[in-house]
């Protein structure tokens, strides 16, 4: 069987395919298990449930949350991003639903304040501002959650610079904002009060939001997990495309000891269209009750 239940839209945050684009690939990928996990979002689940219900594909709700997460031991306390994935929960839940949409409000705000931002570092290079008409334009690209990834695009659109790399690196990184900030424990109130269940994504992606921000050691990230995390947590996604055989390995144990269930899937966001290429044991998928 195969399964992708780590996968992004462009309905619902920054994946750069339509939910239709996506299901119709995993369709010919023959991915018989999946689940769309956009970012801080839940409003397209009930179009890809009707999707994964037409193309004949077994289907989870998921979602991913940005989580702000300190221990004590590392970096002084500062606290860092971390990504936690949601499965299984009511997509129709009133407290979850309004919490993502405030954070999707306070997303558009943020990006406001970046361009303004932007626009005093051009002045300082004697670059022409946005205007109000770029910054409509900019938002007409977004049809999920507007962030920093679009800006990007538009910055290359405009010619202002040649790739994301030199975007964020010479502008968004310098003027970036605050994001709203949620904590580990809301996450989980959040998502179990749904009724679903929460993991922890990509523990040891040395390139994403993970417990590596706080250390490479992965000894060091199971003990982080059981200090400061297990209550509040129900799995791990142990099988992810940036992870290591060794990480595997290592976090599939680490989940049989504490009793954790284990997810995975690619994170892709089709750039390029990798889902389905990480092999995910059937197994996985008899944690759930699958719709479809």
């Amino acid at each position: 069987m195969k399964i992708d239940l780590h996968i992004h839209s462009k309905n619902g945050s920054d994946g750069k395919w339509t939910l239709e684009e996506i299901f119709a690939e995993a369709s010919r990928r023959n991915i018989q298990c999946m689940s769309i996990t956009d970012h801080d979002a839940v409003h397209c689940q009930d179009e890809a449930i009707a999707l994964a219900d037409r193309y004949g594909i077994a289907y989870i709700p998921g979602v991913e949350l940005s989580v702000t997460f300190s221990h004590p031991a590392y970096r002084n306390g500062k606290g860092v991003e971390l990504h936690l994935l949601g499965y299984e929960y009511d997509i129709h839940n009133e407290p979850l639903t309004s919490k993502l949409l405030e954070m999707r409000d306070f997303r558009e705000k943020r990006a406001m304040k970046i361009l303004g931002n932007i626009n005093r570092e051009f002045q300082k290079e004697g670059r022409q501002s946005f205007s109000v008409l770029d910054m409509e334009e900019i938002q007409a690209s977004v049809d999920g959650s507007f962030g920093r990834p679009h800006i990007a695009n538009y910055m290359i659109k405009k010619g202002i610079v040649s790739d994301k790399m030199e975007a964020f690196s010479k502008y968004l990184v310098k003027c970036d904002m605050p994001k709203m900030s949620l904590g580990l424990e809301e996450a989980s109130d959040l998502i179990r009060s749904a009724g679903g269940r929460l993991v922890i994504a990509h523990p040891n992606d040395p390139n994403g939001s993970s417990l590596v921000s706080l250390t490479p050691s992965v000894v060091q990230q199971h003990a982080i997990i059981r200090e400061a995390m297990l209550e509040y947590i129900d799995g791990v996604e142990c099988w992810h495309s940036r992870h290591s055989g060794r990480s595997i390995k290592s976090y599939l144990a680490f989940a049989r000891r504490e009793g954790l269930i284990v997810t995975g899937g690619s994170d892709c966001h089709q750039q390029p269209a990798i889902m389905g290429n990480i092999e995910v044991p059937d197994f996985v998928v008899d944690q759930f009750e699958v719709k479809g």
